[in-house]
């Protein structure tokens, strides 16, 4: 899979795809720059459906939903989409006739809710989900599938949830010296962790630790985003400003927040030469990276970057998404250190509540 801008990349993906498999279909789809998706896993008898939970993916759309970060319940979809998309969902697991679990996986761009595609069948986050819920989805399932109602078996709507759930991807690149730490279309995790608290901030800060990226809470963020993303850094890095972190970036990244009067210290490339951005990473003065890529192919300067990040252990975020997600993680960690409490302790509360 790739994510194509221009017609030259389009060319040379055709004739990659037509040389490894040249009798098979390509599928060509028009991309939703700069939407959000959500997915939905629900349960259905042919007659009733009963939504099991709504992610929110974290990432932007062009992320597998395999290598997206999502949280349960959605934070930032709001009441007017969430109810297209539990009617959407309604609606088409009836005209498919599912009897069981089905995926479907929506995105949303300027108001409008998109379909982007509906698996009948289980799906990776079914048991996220019921974890988080405590709810057995795939036993409802098999029950539905051999003949039971969903009323008979007594699951007749979604089940509450009463804090954030995050789900955040374990990815490979540190037991792959030299990869390019970059998300796209295709699915690289390995794994996924769970993190759960109260409050949104705390749950992603607990679910980055269990990915082996632990937030820092002071120190330096390095920042160097593409030229699409530099109005849309500022605020991100007025907040890490506010929070007490030193900023450094990259020349272009840097000329932007100084416009807006921040103070950020001004880095090479490592194309410009030493001492350059991977020399400051090595040495251990950053403390946190943001880098965005553009386009399906990585350019030297941000591969190097990543790879640097890989290596030496510092936190990256490749998407504006996740860095304002983080924001809030630290913010949240600031104000309240964490608490623990197992799953079965958080159903008993509920029950009792």
């Amino acid at each position: 899979m790739a994510i194509c801008y221009d017609e030259e990349t389009l060319k040379a993906y055709m004739a990659e795809a037509v040389w490894v498999s040249p009798e098979r279909p390509v599928l060509i789809d028009r991309f939703l720059e700069d939407a959000y998706e959500a997915e939905v896993d629900a349960v259905a008898d042919g007659k009733r459906v009963v939504i099991g939970g709504i992610l929110q993916h974290i990432e932007e759309a062009g992320v597998h939903s395999g290598d997206s970060a999502c949280v349960l319940p959605p934070y930032k979809i709001s009441r007017y989409h969430l109810q297209i998309i539990e009617e959407y969902t309604e609606r088409i697991a009836l005209a498919l006739g599912v009897r069981g679990l089905i995926n479907i996986q929506f995105a949303i761009k300027d108001d409008i809710v998109y379909v982007l595609e509906a698996n009948p069948r289980a799906s990776r986050t079914v048991p996220f989900i019921s974890k988080a819920t405590g709810v057995p989805l795939a036993r409802i399932a098999t029950r539905v599938m051999l003949g039971q109602s969903l009323e008979e078996i007594g699951f007749t709507r979604s089940p509450e949830v009463r804090a954030f759930f995050v789900k955040e991807a374990v990815l490979p690149f540190r037991k792959l010296p030299g990869a390019d730490a970059i998300l796209g279309p295709e699915m690289k995790s390995t794994g996924e962790v769970m993190g759960w608290a109260e409050t949104f901030g705390h749950a992603f800060a607990k679910a980055e630790m269990a990915a082996g990226d632990a937030l820092p809470l002071h120190g330096t963020v390095l920042l160097s985003v593409n030229d699409f993303d530099k109005g849309s850094v500022l605020k991100i890095a007025r907040d890490f400003h506010r929070l007490g972190f030193r900023l450094m970036a990259t020349r272009g990244t840097a000329e932007a927040l100084r416009r807006v009067g921040l103070p950020v210290e001004v880095v090479n490339k490592v194309s410009e030469g030493s001492p350059h951005v991977v020399d400051a990473i090595r040495e251990g003065r950053v403390q946190l990276i943001l880098n965005t890529p553009l386009g399906p192919r990585a350019y030297t300067d941000g591969m190097r970057i990543r790879q640097a990040a890989v290596r030496y252990g510092v936190p990256l975020l490749t998407t504006l998404s996740a860095a304002a997600a983080a924001v809030q993680a630290i913010r949240a960690m600031r104000e309240r250190d964490f608490t623990v409490m197992s799953l079965q302790e958080h159903y008993a509360r509920k029950r009792s509540a």
